[in-house]
């Protein structure tokens, strides 16, 4: 595929789906929804894929995008339909429950970057440990990302689980964490290059990747359901 850039009318379509959540709207609308979202935002994540594996062949990355649907099952007084769209690239066979790269759009805002959103207890406590074997060596991975202003997400514990010395406490008490950008609908979103401004940004995070990939694979658990947790 080849992004050609996102429009003024794909932030429009989702902001009015926030306020016609149903079904006759949708499918009276639905050509509009494949012309103006389904296709380019398919197409940015194909492009943004090709990029990525172009980089790292050697590497079993795999390419999962989400579906305007929501799960009936989950639906929890929401409408059917999803007011934002997200893809990731992981490695892999249970990508619900490992380190992803991501991008997620929505009406006002779209955002990217690499994190884990539901880590076992098992997984945190790795986590923590590799952490504390080397604070030095994970110090030197975060201050570059520290130094450009990355966001960083993640619920954090009540109770700390322990003390450190900054920038790693930011880092150490959290049950999940994501670090990336935040940016208002229009800009960069509306031009061919963003495809490669977010393969770029996942190139700046690949070491991090590896480091978190490292105590996910140390302590392998049952997988959570990837969707439930994140949305």
């Amino acid at each position: 595929m080849d992004f050609q850039g996102f429009s003024k009318e794909t932030s429009d379509f989702l902001w009015e789906l926030s306020f016609n959540n149903e079904r006759p709207w949708f499918q009276a609308h639905k050509e509009q929804f494949l012309a103006v979202v389904d296709r380019p935002f398919k197409a940015l994540s194909a492009d943004c894929f090709a990029l990525v594996r172009q980089r790292h062949p050697e590497r079993e990355l795999q390419l999962h995008v989400s579906r305007i649907y929501r799960d009936a099952r989950r639906l929890f007084g929401r409408g059917p339909y999803k007011d934002h769209l997200w893809f990731m690239i992981y490695e892999g066979d249970k990508h619900e429950n490992s380190p992803c790269f991501w991008f997620e759009l929505g009406a006002a805002t779209y955002s990217y970057g690499m994190g884990f959103w539901e880590a076992s207890p098992a997984q945190s406590e790795a986590y923590r440990r590799q952490i504390d074997a080397d604070p030095a060596h994970f110090e030197r991975l975060i201050r570059p990302i520290e130094a450009k202003k990355y966001r960083l997400y993640g619920a954090e514990y009540k109770r700390p689980k322990a003390e450190r010395p900054a920038p790693i406490s930011r880092w150490y008490n959290r049950r999940s964490l994501s670090v990336g950008f935040e940016k208002d609908f229009g800009g960069e979103a509306l031009r061919e290059s963003l495809p490669e401004t977010v393969a770029d940004c996942f190139e700046e995070l690949f070491p991090l990747y590896d480091y978190f990939l490292k105590f996910f694979r140390a302590a392998r658990s049952q997988p959570v359901e990837y969707e439930r947790q994140r949305h």
